[in-house]
């Protein structure tokens, strides 16, 4: 606990970028939930564009609005 799942278009991170963005996002989770880094795990989830709206912005988006803390303006 907590585990951070990141769906995004498909790019390629090398590995320094994968390091520095995971470092990032364990360090908001920390300090917002007080835990521990080693609890931590994410996990990134490249997506193509044409299967964006049928995998991620339908079921994730539009129905899952009351879980979401952010807003995609799009």
């Amino acid at each position: 606990m907590p585990h951070v799942d990141v769906r995004h278009f498909p790019a390629e991170l090398t590995e320094i970028q994968k390091t520095v963005l995971a470092a990032e996002i364990t360090a908001a989770v920390q300090k917002a939930f007080g835990c521990d880094p080693g609890v931590v795990s994410i996990a990134l989830e490249p997506v193509a564009e044409a299967d964006w709206n049928e995998r991620v912005y339908g079921p994730d988006i539009e129905g899952r609005k009351d879980l979401l803390i952010k807003t995609p303006n799009y």
